[in-house]
Parts: C-alpha cells; sequence; structure tokens
C-alpha cells in the first residue's frame, strides 16, 4: 500500500469510534475473533489498546499477523487497521 492509499484511509477513519478495546486482559483469541469480524464487516477499523507504549506496538504487530490486516496509523492507545474484504 503507498502513502496516498494511505492517507485516504486515515482521513476516512478519522471520524471512527474504536469497535473494538484492548484492555487488562491483553490480546485473546475472543479479542481476535471480534477484530476478524469488525474487519469483515467494515474493512477500516480503529482499535483502541490499554496497554504501555511498548506493549502496545507488540500488540499492534501481533494484530496484523494473526488477521492478515495492515496497520495504518498509530497514535498514542489508537490503532487504525485496514484489511480489504474479497467478498465487497
Amino acid at each position: 500500500m503507498n502513502s496516498v492509499e494511505k492517507k485516504k484511509l486515515k482521513a476516512q477513519a478519522h471520524p471512527l469510534k474504536p469497535v473494538v478495546i484492548i484492555g487488562q486482559a491483553g490480546l485473546t483469541p475472543a479479542v481476535i475473533k471480534e477484530i476478524n469480524v469488525a474487519l469483515d464487516a467494515h474493512e477500516l477499523i480503529k482499535v483502541e489498546i490499554r496497554a504501555e507504549r511498548d506493549e502496545r506496538a507488540v500488540i499492534g504487530n501481533q494484530i496484523c499477523a494473526e488477521t492478515q490486516a495492515e496497520l495504518i496509523q498509530s497514535i498514542g492507545r489508537r490503532s487504525i487497521f485496514f484489511r480489504k474484504n474479497p467478498k465487497k
């Protein structure tokens, strides 16, 4: 994905609210399942990761690896993920 496409996705994601909030329990299989459901439904989602800075980066990379999504942007606790839905 090039920088122009990412810029458009960032603009589309700006008004979105987080659809998944990762809290104290961390990244569980149930959370991964919810992220997959949200990506299938919306393609572009915002996730709030309530963890320390270093841990947020690890969780973001793990989400990308397990869901085949792409990290578009991460600012503070909020991260934006995109995965094209082939059915749409």
